[in-house]
C-alpha cells in the first residue's frame, strides 16, 4: 500500500485545523546530571539549539501554527527559551506557541500521572482552540519531519488514530511501544516496552516502534481521555492504556517514517542517555551527517543571543589556536589550543596548550591552560582549572565524582566540580 497524499492545498487545510500538543514535561533521568537543573527538552543540542526546537520547527515548517507545549519538571529554562525564541507568530491570525505548565487543574493535588493524563487535565484549554485534529508529539527527540503528509494519510484512511513509526533493532525495541500491522498498515497489536518484542514479518532482527507521534480526530481523543480518566486501574498513559484499548475497536493505522526511496529510514534520534547524546552530537561534525543542519528548505529555528564570531588566536609552534573536524559556535575563543573532532556551543573559551578531542562542550564553559579532555561532555557553566586531565584515566575521573557512561563518555557538571550555580539553566 502506497502512502496516499492530498494536494498541497488540501494538506494546508488539514494543518490549519490541527492543534499540536508537545509533551515536554519529562526529566529524562537517563541523561544523569544533565537534567538535574532542566527538563530533557531544554537540554542543548547541536551547537546552538535545544532539543525542543526540533519538534517545534517541524510544526512551523509543516504549516502547523497552533502549538501548545505542556511542561512540568524544572521547566524554567524551557519556558524562558520558548518565550524568547518562539513568540514570532501572529496572534491575530490565531497562530501561537503557548506554554501550558502543570497546574493541578482538576480536583485533588496530583501532578500529571501519565502522558494521557497530561492531555486530559488540559482538555478545557484544548477545546477552546476547536481543532479537528490533534497532533501529539514528544518534546525530546531529534528529527526533521513534515507532519502534513501524515495528516493526509490519517484522513485518507478514515482513521481514528494514526501513529508515526520506525524500524528498530529488537534490543532497542524493549524501550518503545511495539506494534504489529496488517498489509494495509492497520495496527492489530500494540505492546508498550515489551521484554520480548515482536519482530516484523520477514525482518527477524527488527521491530516496528512507535515514535510517540499520534494524530487523533479531536472528538475521538476527548472521548477516549474521559473514558481513561474514569478507569481506576489505568496508569493514564497513551502507550500503556489508551492505544491498547483502541486498536481492537477503532481504526488505528501506522505511518512509516521513511525516505523517498522505499524502505529507507529517515533520521530520528532519542538522545535519552549520555551515550546517545554524545553520539548524536558527534555525528554532526562528520563530513556528511545524516542530520543536515544547513538545510535552508527545512530550517531549525531557535533563540540565540547576538554574539560575535568564533575566534582562533596564536600561531606559535607551542600554542596554535585551531579546530579540526569540529563545529565551533559564536563567541568561542580558541586561544593557542587544539580542538579536534568536537562540538563547542557558544561562549566557550579554551586556553593555551590545551587539547580538546571527541568532546561536546555546552555554553559558557572555560577550559584552562595545559588541559587534556578526551571524550567528555561538559555541562553549561563549567570552569575547568589549569592542568586538568579528564577522560584520560577513568579511575581518577570516578574519584573526582564524574559520571562515566557505559561507552566511556565522561560527563562533568559544575556541581561535580564544586561550582554550585544553584539556578536553572
Amino acid at each position: 500500500m502506497e502512502i496516499a497524499e492530498k494536494s498541497e492545498r488540501n494538506v494546508s487545510n488539514l494543518t490549519k485545523h490541527t492543534l499540536a500538543l508537545v509533551l515536554a514535561g519529562g526529566r529524562g533521568s537517563r541523561l544523569n546530571a544533565l537534567t538535574d537543573w532542566r527538563a530533557k527538552p531544554a537540554v542543548q543540542f547541536g551547537g546552538k539549539f535545544r532539543i525542543i526546537d526540533f519538534p517545534l520547527s517541524n510544526c512551523i515548517n509543516s504549516e502547523i501554527r497552533r502549538v501548545s507545549v505542556m511542561t512540568q519538571y524544572k521547566a524554567h529554562s524551557l519556558i524562558l527559551h520558548i518565550q524568547k525564541g518562539w513568540n514570532f507568530l501572529r496572534a491575530e491570525r490565531n497562530e501561537f506557541v503557548e506554554i501550558i505548565p502543570a497546574q493541578q487543574r482538576l480536583q485533588g493535588d496530583s501532578w500529571y500521572r501519565g502522558t494521557a493524563d497530561a492531555v486530559y487535565q488540559n482538555l478545557d484549554i484544548i477545546r477552546t482552540h476547536n481543532p479537528e485534529y490533534v497532533l501529539i508529539l514528544a518534546g525530546d527527540h531529534i528529527y526533521k519531519m513534515d507532519y502534513g503528509p501524515m495528516l493526509s494519510y490519517h484522513v485518507n484512511n478514515q482513521a481514528d488514530l494514526t501513529i508515526g513509526c520506525l524500524e528498530v533493532d529488537l534490543e532497542t525495541a524493549k524501550s518503545f511501544g511495539i506494534m504489529s500491522i496488517d498489509d494495509d498498515r492497520r495496527i492489530r497489536r500494540f505492546s508498550e516496552k515489551p521484554s520480548t518484542p515482536e519482530a516484523i514479518p520477514g525482518k527477524p532482527d527488527l521491530a516496528l516502534a512507535s515514535m510517540g507521534i499520534y494524530v487523533f480526530n479531536a472528538k475521538f481523543l476527548y472521548e477516549q481521555l474521559r473514558k481513561d480518566a474514569d478507569t481506576s486501574a489505568s496508569s493514564h498513559d497513551f502507550g500503556n492504556d489508551i492505544i491498547p484499548s483502541i486498536i481492537s475497536k477503532y481504526r488505528a493505522f501506522a505511518y512509516p517514517f521513511v525516505g523517498v526511496r522505499a524502505g529507507t529510514q529517515k533520521y530520528w534520534r532519542d538522545v535519552g542517555t549520555v551515550d546517545a547524546f554524545w553520539e548524536a552530537n558527534m555525528e554532526l561534525v562528520s563530513v556528511e551527517p545524516q542530520l543536515n543542519l544547513y538545510d535552508r528548505e527545512w530550517p531549525i529555528w531557535t533563540y540565540q543571543e547576538q554574539l560575535p564570531p568564533a575566534k582562533f588566536i596564536f600561531d606559535d609552534n607551542d600554542k596554535r589556536g585551531m579546530a579540526v573536524d569540529s563545529m565551533v559556535s559564536g563567541a568561542c575563543i580558541i586561544s593557542g589550543a587544539l580542538v579536534r573532532h568536537s562540538l563547542l556551543f557558544s561562549n566557550v573559551r579554551v586556553e593555551k596548550r590545551s587539547t580538546v578531542e571527541d568532546c561536546v562542550i555546552l555554553p559558557d564553559v572555560r577550559i584552562g591552560c595545559n588541559c587534556v579532555l578526551n571524550k567528555v561532555v561538559l555541562d553549561k557553566g563549567c570552569e575547568i582549572p589549569d592542568n586538568t586531565m579528564i577522560g584520560v584515566n577513568h579511575e581518577e575521573d570516578l574519584k573526582r565524582g564524574f559520571h562515566i557512561s557505559p561507552k566511556g563518555v565522561v560527563l562533568v557538571t559544575p556541581d561535580m566540580l564544586g561550582q554550585d550555580l544553584h539556578h536553572a539553566r
